[in-house]
């Protein structure tokens, strides 16, 4: 149990690009669209790495890819949708 102040990033602690986070959710879903990137703000990081530092002291080591990780969820949240949604 963790009852400290800070926040706890939840990640798998492996590099990532915004532009793969993007595909392996279109991937996933299933979405047929484009992909629009707002290149006026380039002050945004091109790649997301979360410091898992407190999570990985609290014992916990991610045991699902990231993909399995977003198909499940997007899976859960389908069953949540109402019938006929």
């Amino acid at each position: 149990a963790y009852d400290g102040d800070e926040p706890v990033n939840i990640g798998c602690g492996e590099d990532l690009t915004i532009r793969e986070l993007a595909e392996t959710v279109r991937d996933v879903t299933g979405y047929e669209g484009r992909i629009a990137w707002d290149t006026s703000k380039p002050d945004g990081t091109p790649r997301k790495l979360l410091d898992v530092t407190r999570l990985n002291a609290l014992g916990f080591t991610p045991k699902i890819p990231l993909r399995d990780g977003v198909a499940r969820t997007y899976a859960w949240w389908l069953g949540q949708l109402p019938p006929g949604q």
